[in-house]
């Protein structure tokens, strides 16, 4: 019998989810919330890298139905979990999330498993046209002591992606070191990159961005050792061999030349979202700074406090932000 997917969100990632599939044999159906996109998959315009996805439905989320029998992945971002929560609610689908950032709401469910993404793919708007923009791997692992069926789930769905070589795939044995480790870097570049409206590779380049960058690295670093959080490597290095990096003089803006090219063109998913009204900052640094509780946490309460006021106010994103971020921030923070 043929496997099937449902992935809710025809994103950068929900795209790059769906090439895996088609090529792996798997029966797709894209769930979207944007007509445009819906007409286009209908269209058959959905590609990946310049390439068509063949094969693929779409239907409008208003007309989803929750299937019973199929795996859904949740490849949408954190604010719309929500009405796809509510309209899950009671059902006894398998759900697996390939989402950046802790989602309260989703945390509390019993989904089994996680993927986390450190590759970059990205997709306009209302166009489905994605392109994966750096290289990285998927983690597939679980979340909580799962069942023999939703351990069959997880290894086919590890297989599926591995069978199309887009990008490597890794199984591990828990997710959320994974996770939290993403959470590090996600939490540092998004919404310093977002605020001052440039690329990734912006926060290597310029010396101020850069000094934000590395210090809000390393209290991310520190609330979760704080937090007792294991964490794993994602990317070239393990978490505690960067924050070496960054305690030793001169080291860190030498590593900053060494991947500024990976980075270069390469944009974080909040920054479209600014003046939207609606963005991930309070499920990475919001996270962050519930997990911290009393541990002082400087940095990351200015950065929500200034994107929130960017996006509320519909504020141009610009490097003026950053400088005034940092003259909010307490003397010595930056050192």
């Amino acid at each position: 019998m043929k496997s099937s997917a449902h992935i809710i969100g025809a994103g950068g990632i929900g795209i790059a989810a769906a090439a895996c599939l088609v090529r792996a044999g798997w029966d797709v159906t894209m769930i979207e919330s944007n007509p445009e996109k819906v007409a286009a998959g209908c269209r058959k315009e959905m590609t990946l890298d310049g390439q068509p996805i063949q094969g693929v439905h779409f239907v409008h989320f208003d007309e989803w139905v929750p299937p019973t029998d199929k795996v859904v992945l949740l490849c949408t971002k954190t604010f719309d979990n929500a009405a796809i929560l509510q309209r899950l609610a009671n059902t006894q689908t398998l759900v697996f999330p390939i989402q950046n950032g802790y989602d309260r709401t989703l945390e509390q469910c019993s989904h089994p498993a996680e993927a986390i993404a450190s590759f970059v793919s990205q997709c306009p708007n209302n166009r489905l046209s994605a392109r994966i923009t750096r290289a990285g791997a998927l983690h597939i692992g679980p979340r909580r002591k799962v069942s023999s069926g939703e351990r069959e789930c997880i290894n086919a769905l590890v297989s599926a992606f591995a069978k199309s070589k887009l990008f490597p795939v890794e199984c591990v044995a828990d997710i959320g070191p994974f996770k939290s480790t993403k959470l590090m870097y996600n939490a540092a570049i998004s919404p310093l990159a977002a605020s001052a409206g440039v690329d990734n590779a912006e926060l290597l380049i310029d010396p101020l961005t850069q000094k934000l960058f590395f210090a809000l690295l390393r209290e991310n670093y520190s609330i979760l050792r704080h937090a007792g959080l294991r964490l794993e490597k994602i990317g070239p290095f393990h978490p505690d061999t960067v924050m070496r990096i960054l305690q030793t003089p001169l080291l860190p803006r030498l590593m900053g030349l060494f991947f500024r090219p990976s980075l270069r063109g390469t944009y974080c998913s909040m920054s479209p979202d600014m003046g939207s009204g609606y963005t991930e900052i309070d499920a990475y640094n919001g996270h962050l700074i519930r997990l911290a509780g009393y541990f002082p946490c400087p940095i990351n309460n200015a950065v929500i406090n200034l994107v929130d006021r960017i996006s509320r106010e519909r504020l141009v994103q610009t490097r003026t932000h950053l400088h005034h971020l940092v003259m909010s921030l307490p003397n010595g923070v930056l050192n």
